[in-house]
């Protein structure tokens, strides 16, 4: 049976792809742009929205499990909501949902509520469903390189908690992993909620302590600003979402990103290999000749003529 992957065409649905694609599981993803999916040959193609309802339900047509993830988008909840309710209606109840670290604590956080609102009602109506919450994005520092190269500033408001960052590639081989196991069991499997954290908890003082080793300079932390934070991001995106990125770094401030016991080791076991780790992207990053201020790929969409940055999930920032 065929695997439907809604988000495909972002950093993180891309590599899931990849990832089934090289494990040759039978792909589908729905799209806006078919023109501009880029995928391989052998990647079935539906164009549409979910909001289109028409194209919606001709996507899932001979599809047993789905891979969601949804944008950080004004309209988020009720995206989740109608993908999962079609999904109901075509029989499907084999589901991957990326969701957020913490989605059932950090309440006033939009996106994060959404997501647990999506949790919530995957456990009410029995879905045989996977929840991935995924804690901040390594890869979303490319939104903050040139600050960091240029100004010798670390910006991200991370605070001394700690936050357990994670690398999109393990994200979506730990998703893929899960979606063949889903799609390939003999019947219906209870629902899991797996944290995705990466090796280490990292907080401002200590990434900005990565980054003067790797450059060879100083680098300092900005500061537990979250205010400051979202008049920077205001500045170069919609209000709502720089809002949304303040609440969120006021997260970090006050509880951090920590893994529960266990939760590394389970990813290491089931990826056979050590997790990417921040100071490998830093590095990258550092040894790389494009700057911006922008974040790329699943760290940003659009809707409409709307743009997001989706920091999770497709990532905001822990993620999507």
């Amino acid at each position: 049976m065929t695997i439907l992957v809604i988000g495909a065409t972002g950093r993180v649905g891309r590599h899931v792809v990849e990832q089934l694609v090289s494990r040759s599981a039978k792909v589908r993803i729905l799209t806006r742009d078919a023109s501009k999916a880029g995928f391989p040959i052998d990647v079935e193609v539906v164009q549409g929205e979910i909001l289109d309802l028409d194209s919606l339900r001709n996507a899932f047509k001979g599809v047993r499990t789905l891979f969601l993830l949804n944008a950080v988008t004004g309209d988020e909840f009720a995206q989740a909501i109608i993908a999962l309710n079609i999904a109901r209606e075509a029989g499907v109840e084999r589901v991957v949902y990326l969701s957020v670290f913490d989605a059932d604590r950090a309440v006033n956080v939009p996106h994060f509520a959404v997501k647990s609102g999506a949790e919530r009602m995957l456990t009410a109506m029995d879905f045989s469903a996977t929840i991935l919450r995924p804690s901040y994005f390594i890869d979303n520092e490319v939104m903050i390189k040139d600050v960091v190269l240029t100004h010798g500033v670390y910006p991200m408001p991370i605070g001394a908690k700690g936050v357990a960052m994670v690398d999109t590639r393990d994200i979506a081989e730990v998703a893929a992993i899960e979606l063949i196991r889903r799609d390939q069991a003999p019947g219906k499997l209870p629902i899991e909620t797996l944290n995705l954290v990466g090796p280490e908890t990292l907080t401002g003082d200590g990434i900005a302590a990565i980054w003067s080793d790797i450059l060879g300079r100083q680098i300092v932390y900005s500061g537990d600003d979250p205010a400051g934070f979202e008049q920077n991001m205001a500045t170069f995106m919609p209000k709502w979402t720089a809002y949304e990125m303040r609440l969120m770094a006021e997260r970090y401030v006050s509880d951090g990103m920590i893994p529960q016991d266990g939760d590394v080791e389970r990813l290491v076991k089931t990826l056979g290999r050590p997790l990417h780790n921040y100071r490998e992207t830093a590095a990258t990053l550092a040894a790389s000749n494009q700057l911006g201020s922008e974040p790329t790929g699943a760290n940003r969409g659009s809707v409409g003529s709307r743009r997001v940055w989706p920091f999770h999930s497709v990532a905001i920032g822990t993620g999507k």
